[in-house]
C-alpha cells in the first residue's frame, strides 16, 4: 500500500475499494488533477453522469461535448461550479487548455477554461468532458483514506475521462488490473445477498 501512496500525482486514478461506503464515492473513479504536499489533492469523480445536458448548462461548449453530452457530478465539493477536461490530439496546446502535469498516458489530456471562447478549442480538442463541482482532500487526507484501505492509486488510459459507459468504468479499470484486482471487480454490489 505505501507503493500506491507515494503514486498520488496528476493523472492518476483513485478507484474507490468495495469498503467504501460513503454515497459520494461508492464505486466511484476520480481522476487526480491537481496534487501537493502543502495544497492538498483536488480530482474529478469520472463515472457520475446526470441527466443535465452541458447545453442547459454551458450553451456555448455544448456542441464540443463528447458522449454522453450530459454534465457529470465531478465531487461533492463546488457543486455550483463547473470544470471541463478535453483531450488533444496533436502536439499544439491552445489558449484554454492546460495539460495535467504527471502521468505520460493522459499527457494530452487537461482542463479547459470554460471563461474563455469555445472557438479557441473546436478545432484542437478530440473530447470534451464537463464536471460539476469536483472532490477535494486537505493535506494528508488522502493518503490517510489510502492507508485505511478505501483507494486503490492505479494508471489512467487516455479513454477512461471520455469513456462512452461511465457507469462501467468502476468494474473496466478493476478488471484490465488482472491478478486480485480483476477478481474485485466482481464484488456485488450488496455482499448481504450473497
Amino acid at each position: 500500500m505505501r507503493e500506491q501512496e507515494d503514486d498520488i500525482r496528476p493523472g492518476r486514478l483513485l478507484v474507490a475499494t468495495p469498503i467504501l461506503a460513503d454515497p459520494n464515492f461508492r464505486r466511484s473513479v476520480v481522476l487526480v488533477v491537481d496534487h501537493g504536499p502543502e495544497e492538498g489533492t483536488l480530482g474529478v469523480v469520472l463515472n457520475r453522469p446526470t441527466e443535465v445536458a452541458v447545453g442547459q448548462i454551458l450553451p456555448p461548449w455544448a456542441g464540443l461535448a463528447s458522449g454522453p453530452d450530459v454534465v457529470f457530478q465531478g465531487g461533492p465539493v463546488g457543486m455550483d461550479s463547473a470544470l471541463a477536461l478535453a483531450r488533444l490530439p496533436g502536439t499544439d496546446e491552445p489558449l484554454g487548455w492546460r495539460a495535467l502535469d504527471g502521468v505520460p498516458a493522459v499527457a494530452r489530456i487537461g482542463l479547459v477554461d470554460l471563461d474563455g471562447p469555445p472557438s479557441l478549442l473546436a478545432d484542437g480538442i478530440d473530447g470534451l468532458r464537463v464536471f460539476a463541482g469536483y472532490a477535494g482532500w486537505g493535506p494528508g487526507q488522502l493518503r490517510s483514506e489510502i492507508a485505511e484501505g478505501s483507494w486503490y492509486v492505479l494508471t489512467a488510459e487516455p479513454g477512461d475521462v471520455f469513456a462512452e459507459a461511465p457507469g462501467e468504468l468502476w468494474k473496466a479499470v478493476l478488471r484490465r488490473q488482472g491478478g486480485d484486482l480483476a477478481f474485485v471487480a466482481t464484488y456485488p454490489e450488496d455482499p448481504s445477498l450473497n
